[in-house]
């Protein structure tokens, strides 16, 4: 009698052993997909509580900035937003980020006030936001300029090992999802100001896009002038 009880409570044992690993593991939760309304909560009204601005204060409702110095953010890639935002933050065992110059500033005590899903949710919000109103090239009646502009973004300065814009960026501007930025219809005096930037050694880029810094620093001003203001005219 006593084997047959044995036998009957090693049994249940095991039965409650098989259900709850069975409930483990329909209960086991993943890392968190990014949620778009969060984003677009956060977007329009930022969170005053903790010091982060709404992002309609610099981009505007629709991502598209009418300031500037401040760029317009819509029509970029979900990946390209999430790292940029990451690029504000210190790098781990330094006093200072990715990204130095004036535009860093102002961004920087916003975003180190966010979390990773934070992160993760404003990315995906900003990506769905299409350009539907592209800045314009500011010298475009200067044709020697948007000549030279043209020459680089499809040819590179071959004599300064300077690649072509178009190699990473796109014949169109339009960038590569997940690793080059969208530049067609971005602020020419911001394209401009981000390759100083880039140049001075004020910004520079986590990951495989880190080479942006050798190649403006290769670039004469009046390059960078002529590249960043054709970039915007791009259509």
């Amino acid at each position: 009698m006593k084997h047959v009880i044995s036998k009957v409570v090693m049994a249940c044992g095991l039965a409650l052993g098989l259900t709850s690993g069975v409930a483990v593991a329909q209960t086991a939760v993943g890392p968190a997909k990014p949620d778009i309304e969060r984003g677009q909560q956060l977007y329009m009204n930022g969170d005053p509580a903790r010091g982060i601005a709404t992002c309609i204060a610099c981009h505007g409702t629709d991502g598209m900035s009418m300031v500037p110095i401040y760029p317009h953010i819509a029509g970029q890639s979900y990946e390209y937003v999430l790292a940029q935002l990451k690029n504000f933050k210190n790098i781990e065992g330094k006093n200072h980020s990715h990204r130095r110059n004036q535009n860093a500033m102002l961004m920087a005590p916003n975003v180190i006030q966010m979390t990773e899903e934070e992160m993760k949710d404003l990315a995906l919000y900003v990506s769905s936001l299409e350009l539907t109103t592209p800045a314009i090239a500011e010298h475009a009646a200067d044709q020697e300029l948007v000549q030279r502009g043209r020459q680089i973004w499809r040819g590179g300065i071959p004599d300064r090992n300077v690649p072509a814009c178009a190699s990473c960026h796109g014949a169109d501007g339009n960038g590569i999802p997940g690793q080059y930025p969208r530049l067609s219809g971005q602020i020419p005096s911001y394209l401009h100001e981000q390759l100083i930037a880039f140049a001075d050694g004020e910004r520079d880029n986590a990951g495989a896009d880190n080479h942006m810094a050798e190649i403006a620093n290769r670039m004469s001003r009046q390059d960078i002038k002529a590249v960043a203001d054709y970039a915007a005219g791009i259509r």
